[in-house]
């Protein structure tokens, strides 16, 4: 039962002017000693209060953006009785004095028709409220089973305690406030910039998560990204306290998630028994709010946090809440479109493998004997597939070689290799010249006006009767010819095929001997780069072929690419690479 003098000695606070003058002593050193630290403030309060009266029930209220007191401390209240109160100003004993700045005393509360009952045994209530530079920071009050358990002693002694305790709680609050923007800037930071490096979905929402918790305090919290192709909200991740949770899929404008959606404003409900467009989807949900995530005028989702009290996200949260959600959004977005361009890519290297597999048998084998000629090729794309390719064509007394470089690389190149592999077969079973073959090729290519596109190739025709080799050549390097142990580059004139319709051809017709070779080469084995920056150029192609007219094709062929490589070093390839050789065995 609260008693209505002050406590005598040990205790030090006595009656009197002196009494006094120890409690305000006291309460000023109290409250100057904890200024900054708004929980400590109320610990010390309710401390030196009831040192100075035995108390039975005792709060401090504070006042919210909305107008309302909140309970801020509270000991000898049932929890459930303080935990969702909140009493307007000007409503109730509290709200009186809130509203009047003046303390409120009633010896028996149950004739006062203010009076609001939050527990049915209390008959008598101070209220004192706190007031530093003009604007109310707080109301301090006691209620008591007895009547009459306050007198105007009491009341004067803890108007001066609060007096004191005003301001320093003021300050608290202030900084409490500040410390809570400077924690929001270092998450806007750290969404920024940490988060931009989180490039997994899985990853990033947990942190998300996380991190919000060290903003304010929520039960429940989800994250629906938008379907891309229909106006539903795909349930991404959910966690109820610690519990990692899946939710249903919310279509827009169902419930206060969909509505968010739907109208992309935040949708904020502090009790949610009382908004009918709530949808239950996690039981003893009180509190909701969600905060549509938009970047650059798109709905990415919706993020929601969710309480099991009433009014548990206060204006400030939402504030917060708002600030973030354009980093969220951002990471979100950069973290889903990386996830998209992996999964593309990966579908993509599916296909280019089998892509591969398909172009590795469109291309004849690499190696071929007859009518006393052999011949070994080599491609080596820069990527899965390419765009240079060779062809072999055997006849009843001849043999044609083929191989072509198409402008650029990867899978437009290697199409466009196909469209002219089956060309090339076609002016070839008409037995035309190894020009005209050119000249024919070059007239349905640029028929068909593929852009961007065309194709350098060497053509080469060995007649077995006569014994010679007939080449003609499009935009592609020198053919380098070796006969009679001699090396020698030809340059053969002519655009490459698919840009001009009335282009010309020319073609030589070379006498060949046992022992001689010709090697055909694309660019991109020519333009190989050292770490250098340096090309390996026509003229290494040259000294790499020389004194090699002993040996096989297929030797001729593996020393010109282990040159190659031996030049480039740890240099990636930047280009297809591709390589015939002709050799006269008899």
């Amino acid at each position: 039962m609260a008693s209505n003098v002050l406590l005598s000695p040990p205790d030090g606070l006595t009656h009197g002017p002196d009494g006094r003058m120890a409690v305000l002593l006291e309460a000023s050193e109290t409250a100057a000693k904890h200024t900054l630290d708004f929980d400590a403030l109320m610990v010390e309060l309710a401390r030196l209060v009831g040192r100075i009266i035995e108390y039975e029930m005792y709060s401090v209220l504070v006042p919210n953006e909305e107008g309302e007191l909140y309970v801020a401390h509270s000991e000898g209240f049932p929890t459930e009785a303080v935990r969702n109160l909140r009493v307007p100003v000007g409503t109730g004993l509290t709200g009186k004095a809130a509203r009047s700045r003046a303390t409120v005393r009633v010896g028996d509360v149950t004739r006062e028709p203010a009076y609001l009952e939050a527990v049915d045994t209390v008959r008598s209530e101070l209220s004192i409220p706190l007031v530093a530079r003009g604007r109310l920071v707080a109301v301090l009050d006691l209620q008591s089973t007895a009547e009459y358990a306050f007198d105007s002693q009491v009341s004067d002694v803890l108007e001066l305690v609060a007096s004191r305790f005003s301001l320093a709680i003021d300050v608290a609050q202030l900084y409490r406030a500040e410390a809570r923007q400077r924690s929001i800037l270092s998450t806007l930071r750290k969404i920024a910039h940490e988060f931009s490096s989180i490039l997994r979905l899985g990853d990033l929402l947990p942190e998300i998560s996380a991190l919000l918790r060290t903003l304010l305090h929520y039960d429940v919290l989800a994250i629906y990204l938008k379907d891309p192709d229909q106006p539903l909200l795909r349930h991404y991740f959910g966690i109820k306290y610690e519990e990692r949770l899946r939710w249903r899929d919310i279509e827009f404008g169902q419930g206060l998630v969909g509505t968010s959606a739907a109208t992309r404003e935040v949708v904020a409900v502090s009790d949610t028994r009382q908004d009918p467009r709530y949808l239950e989807l996690t039981p003893g949900i009180l509190s909701e709010v969600a905060i549509p995530l938009v970047l650059k005028n798109q709905l990415v989702g919706v993020l929601d946090l969710e309480f099991v009290r009433v009014e548990a996200f206060s204006a400030d949260d939402v504030n917060a809440l708002m600030l973030l959600a354009p980093q969220i959004a951002t990471a979100i977005e950069n973290a889903r479109l990386y996830e998209e361009k992996a999964r593309n890519q990966e579908r993509l290297e599916q296909d280019l493998i089998a892509a591969r597999a398909l172009q590795s048998h469109i291309l004849p084998g690499d190696r071929l004997h007859a009518h006393g000629v052999e011949i070994a090729a080599r491609n080596e794309p820069a990527s899965l597939v390419s765009g240079d390719f060779y062809d072999f064509y055997l006849g009843d007394d001849s043999v044609a070689v083929l191989n072509g470089d198409i402008s650029g690389k990867g899978a437009a190149a290697a199409l466009y290799a196909a469209l002219a592999s089956g060309l090339f077969r076609t002016a070839v079973s008409s037995g035309l010249s190894p020009a005209d073959t050119l000249r024919r090729v070059n007239g349905s290519l640029v028929k068909r006006k593929v852009e961007a596109r065309f194709l350098a190739a060497h053509f080469l025709h060995w007649d077995v009767e006569r014994g010679r080799l007939v080449v003609a050549g499009a935009g592609m390097p020198p053919l380098y010819v070796c006969g009679r142990g001699r090396l020698e580059p030809l340059r053969l004139e002519g655009f490459p095929l698919g840009l001009f319709g009335d282009a010309e051809y020319e073609e030589f017709s070379l006498a060949m001997q046992p022992g001689d070779f010709v090697v055909s080469v694309s660019d991109g084995l020519c333009e190989t780069l050292n770490e250098a920056g340096e090309s390996y150029g026509d003229e290494r192609v040259g000294m790499a072929l020389e004194n090699l007219e002993q040996e096989s094709a297929a030797t001729i062929l593996e020393h010109l690419f282990e040159e190659v490589r031996s030049f480039c070093r740890t240099c990636p390839q930047q280009d297809d690479q591709t390589a015939v050789v002709l050799h006269v065995t008899g």
